[in-house]
């Protein structure tokens, strides 16, 4: 879809069709269905502290949570297996065929996450088998040790000493988590379960970021110490964190960093879903568990080949109006990273620059959604970068949702350990993927939204998310943002290669059983991503088998549908943005519903 024709069909008369704004009238059947399923979060709201904090819902009565931290424990886990199979039980006994066809879709997609959760749960015994798969419990994206402190950080807010002493009480119960994922990592170790020696090393060195200063130079002492004191509070608290981190947390991490080195004494370099207990079964269940579409690993592979030559070609031809012509595609885009012009300064004011044109760029770009989208969250976002302390194994960018009750915005962060990394003409199309009208428009447009439980407003669906927030960086181009930038073009398109790149390596390493090398290589040579940032993104595939094959397959489906409905007489894009307020859904069930709404 070119300019001309976006601009056309967003101002077309709308379709015949079901909108969010006048849902079809429910059914007797769908009041016991909304009482169970709203049951049901707040059943899992209340084993989930972290989260209730993270929606802005650990008040009132649930007041308590904001003192707590998740049971990360062999105990905790079981229970959640049994909760999901009772769940699924209770679900089971509801008539489907008397729901109306919005509480259909609510009852499809939650069946579909209960089905899988019991199924992987049951099946794999190791790590993680349901949601994300996480083979590890530890890694350099895994665990407490990593995850606690980020969250203390970032989400958990001081505006009352209730709220202080609520963050003692967390960073007390801290310890507990540390030892209890190392109880499970031990366990899993006994089957052999522990992660290859590359993702140890980073592991161990994030690990020394958090352990190897003295106490009251944590940001867990530092970041509460900056609250208190934005607060107007007493600042002896700090005093009291420092403490507890001395003599409670860090002993904690001493017994986890021994396992790990232990570990990594005895560790391999194969880094492949394969090498695991039922490594087959597993990488095809994660797969599927991340895209929501099953397909074979080799089925991957084919369509991320075929993918990244078709995108190569129109790489090609715009490198060449550029001037551009020897040496392969990823060559050229090494050459680009290279040049002066495209680089922020590797220093701090080079990288506080970067992150004001990154805000720059939303701003402009959310004055502009009201030309796609009929509905537009309320809730900012903003960008920042990811905290320092564990930068060396975390993602190049990810999104964390605003809080309900709007006290906290939504944001992107980005990794900014080497701004090298970062290109000027690859991070606009990178806002708008985490961003607008990316993963905060479509988050907290579900979250926001009256007409679906809550249960399904923070639905976790990476196919649908992440295949969203590539469809965005094409929607963007299609609203004429890089008509006179090509090397944005570029920067979009060469997000698109490394999405359909992916497919290739993340198949590569746990069906083909490539090795981190060759996996590493093909990335750069294909893309021309920098090294450091390719192979931490390797890395990330390795402790996270499948996650990567969600965007490129959810951008495909989410496109196919599209230009169903664009052919279809009176196509509105707005109407079909629409679809967004009705929340999260596997990609099978998200195709029936964009169908029937074309009917």
């Amino acid at each position: 879809m070119d300019r001309r024709q976006f601009m056309a069909g967003a101002g077309a008369t709308a379709l015949a069709s079901t909108n969010v704004a006048q849902v079809a009238p429910g059914t007797a059947a769908d009041v016991p269905l909304r009482a169970l399923l709203d049951r049901f979060f707040y059943d899992r709201l209340a084993d989930n502290p972290e989260g209730a904090t993270s929606l802005g819902l650990d008040t009132g009565e649930r007041a308590g949570l904001r003192s707590q931290l998740s049971d990360r424990s062999a105990a905790g886990r079981g229970r959640e297996l049994s909760r999901a199979k009772a769940e699924r039980a209770e679900l089971r006994r509801i008539n489907r065929a008397r729901l109306s066809a919005a509480a259909r879709v609510d009852h499809d997609v939650v069946a579909y996450q209960l089905d899988r959760a019991v199924t992987g749960g049951e099946r794999f015994a190791y790590g993680s088998g349901s949601g994300r798969y996480a083979p590890y419990v530890l890694s350099q994206l895994t665990g407490a040790y990593r995850d606690v402190p980020d969250f203390l950080d970032g989400q958990h807010p001081v505006k009352t000493t209730t709220d202080a002493d609520a963050y003692l009480a967390r960073l007390s119960a801290f310890p507990k988590a540390i030892d209890d994922n190392s109880a499970s990592q031990r366990a899993d170790a006994s089957r052999g379960v522990f992660a290859p020696d590359f993702l140890l090393d980073t592991t161990l060195k994030q690990m020394a970021a958090l352990r190897d200063q003295p106490a009251a130079s944590t940001t867990l002492v530092t970041s509460f110490a900056a609250k208190l004191a934005a607060a107007g509070l007493p600042g002896d608290r700090a005093a009291r964190a420092a403490a507890i981190v001395e003599r409670e947390v860090y002993p904690a991490l001493d017994r986890q960093r021994a396992l790990v080195t232990a570990l990594r004494a005895k560790a391999t370099h194969d880094a492949g879903a394969w090498r695991l207990p039922d490594g087959d079964a597993y990488y095809a269940a994660a797969a599927e568990a991340a895209s929501t579409v099953a397909m074979s690993g080799d089925a991957i592979h084919r369509m991320g080949l075929d993918q990244v030559a078709e995108i190569t070609g129109r790489i090609d031809a715009i490198l060449r109006t550029q001037g551009m012509t020897q040496g392969t595609v990823g060559d050229r885009l090494v050459a680009l990273n290279k040049r002066p012009d495209q680089l922020f300064p590797n220093t701090d004011p080079g990288r506080e620059a970067l992150l004001a044109e990154l805000n720059r760029q939303v701003r402009a770009m959310q004055a502009r959604l009201p030309e796609a989208f009929s509905v537009v969250p309320k809730a900012p976002v903003e960008v920042r970068r990811v905290p320092p302390s564990i930068q060396a194994g975390a993602p190049g960018g990810y999104y964390q949702n605003a809080t309900l009750d709007g006290s906290r915005p939504g944001i992107y962060f980005i990794n900014l350990r080497d701004t090298f990394d970062r290109p000027k003409f690859g991070l606009a199309t990178l806002s708008y993927h985490e961003a607008v009208p990316g993963h905060h428009h479509q988050v907290m447009t579900a979250l926001e939204s009256d007409a679906i439980p809550l249960i399904r407003r923070r639905g976790g669906f990476s196919g649908y998310s992440e295949g969203w927030a590539l469809y965005s960086e094409q929607l963007v181009d299609e609203m004429g943002v890089y008509d006179r930038n090509p090397l944005g073009r570029i920067g979009y398109l060469q997000s698109l290669l490394f999405r359909a790149t992916r497919l290739v390596v993340d198949s590569g390493l746990h069906a083909k059983r490539w090795s981190r090398e060759r996996a590493t290589d093909y990335l750069i040579a294909t893309t021309g991503i920098a090294r450091g940032r390719s192979q931490g993104e390797i890395d990330r595939y390795c402790a996270w088998p499948g996650q990567a094959t969600s965007y490129k397959i959810g951008h495909s489906v989410w496109v196919r549908l599209r230009d169903e409905a664009r052919r279809r007489p009176g196509f509105d894009l707005k109407r079909f943005h629409d679809v967004l307020s009705l929340g999260a859904m596997p990609l099978t069930v998200l195709e029936q519903v964009v169908r029937e709404r074309m009917a």
